[in-house]
């Protein structure tokens, strides 16, 4: 039997692991952690071969995790909300990542991942490449200013005196105090190049800078209307709440 450890601070998610672990006749679940502190002590001491942990949790985080337990972290399939670039390289480095929220298609494509991985190398060591993972991290260089171009002159604006971005079609619309700045790039694209611990996605159509965010309100179909310093709105979908919520650090 592949014995998994879930470990992840919303107890939703920790629940709807287990739920889909149940169906698998070869797993089963070694335990749930809600804490990174949970997951050191239950990685260093119980015998695990998969962990579903969590990229951002308060206090100690996934990477945290990770970093403590070293080189007898079991394989990792990291579970995250975020849609940024750490994706692309735990594609790389990491067994396996879920998208929160994910189906169950998506669900059971991980597990063969971890069965084919397993069946390949019984004593799978994963340490190797999630140093690699946390290194190339480490030395991310999100992008610090924008380069705007208007009227033969060339503008360089600190991303930190920005509130917000909006798409306008293969362009991105900067907002910063009372002025507005044009620029030729995809939100997609500024999603990625921007810090995840500044900036966070709130719609298909919108990024805020998180220091700015003042209030939360409640809307209709799961969404809420962010209130930015300025007085300025922006909807926020309820299908980017998880992401927010992880910034947060708590529920909405």
């Amino acid at each position: 039997m592949i014995r998994a450890l879930i470990v992840d601070d919303e107890p939703v998610a920790r629940r709807r692991i287990r739920r889909l672990l149940a169906a698998q006749p070869d797993f089963v679940c070694g335990g749930e952690c809600a804490t990174g502190q949970e997951a050191i002590e239950r990685l260093t001491t119980d015998r695990i071969d998969v962990v579903f942990l969590d990229v951002q949790m308060a206090g100690i985080g996934g990477f945290d995790v990770v970093r403590a337990v070293g080189a007898v972290m079991p394989a990792v399939v990291f579970v995250t909300a975020f849609d940024q670039y750490a994706i692309a390289a735990f594609e790389v480095h990491a067994l396996d990542y879920l998208l929160k929220p994910f189906s169950r298609a998506r669900f059971q494509q991980s597990i063969g991942r971890v069965r084919r991985e397993l069946e390949r190398r019984p004593s799978y060591a994963a340490a190797g490449r999630l140093d690699a993972l946390i290194q190339e991290l480490s030395e991310r260089r999100y992008l610090s200013r924008f380069v705007i171009k208007s009227a033969g002159k060339v503008l360089l604006l600190e991303v930190a005196r920005v509130d917000w971005i909006e798409a306008a079609d293969n362009d991105a619309i900067v907002h910063a105090g009372s002025a507005t700045h044009v620029i030729r790039e995809t939100l997609q694209r500024l999603a990625v190049d921007l810090d995840p611990r500044q900036f966070v996605r709130v719609h298909r159509s919108a990024i805020v800078q998180i220091d700015r965010i003042e209030e939360f309100q409640s809307a209709l179909h799961g969404d809420f209307a962010i209130r930015l310093r300025g007085g300025t709105r922006v909807t926020m979908s309820r299908s980017y709440r998880a992401a927010v919520e992880q910034v947060l650090g708590r529920p909405l």
